[in-house]
């Protein structure tokens, strides 16, 4: 069976936030030939300027995109949109075309969410991604049990499902 390399992306920088529990759970669901990459670290992205010649840890992070057969990003919602240093993050793929012609799978876990999980397909879908499955995860907090697991049966299912939508 061939190795499919997927690369997750938390758009939060808390190692213990919801978004980061959720892609815990979610590589979990994934089949024995996925191999994951959780290696990237948005946070130690600097600002994005335009550079052509990206600083180190950006060409780290645009190679690691590169070798990914497709990305699993989960997000929280901040004030309504797209956290700044994730944005930030996809700010310095949009030149290179990193994600054009991707396969990606987004989930949003929030209070909320809907204008963050909207925004960010809107985001990919400008940079040319293919986007193969979404999920909203209103609540989240309520969902999630104290050591990270889902609560709810039937939402584990629908991650299961939009998990599988990248194969």
């Amino acid at each position: 069976m061939k190795k499919i390399r997927i690369l997750t992306l938390s758009g939060s920088l808390r190692p213990q936030s919801s978004s980061h529990k959720i892609l815990q759970i979610a590589t979990a669901l994934m089949p024995e030939n996925v191999e994951i990459d959780d290696s990237a670290d948005i946070g130690s992205l600097p600002h994005f300027d335009g550079s052509e010649t990206p600083p180190p840890a950006v060409a780290t992070f645009l190679q690691q995109i590169q070798q990914a057969d497709g990305v699993l990003i989960c997000i929280p919602e901040y004030a309504f949109g797209v956290p700044g240093s994730f944005k930030n993050a996809l700010d310095w793929t949009v030149g290179g075309g990193e994600f054009s012609q991707k396969p990606v799978t987004y989930i949003t876990a929030a209070s909320v969410g809907e204008k963050a999980h909207e925004s960010l397909g809107h985001i990919l879908t400008a940079m040319g991604s293919v986007i193969t499955g979404s999920l909203r995860i209103p609540f989240i907090r309520a969902k999630l049990t104290p050591e990270g697991t889902l609560k709810d049966p039937a939402l584990l299912e629908s991650l299961r499902a939009t998990v599988n939508s990248l194969f």
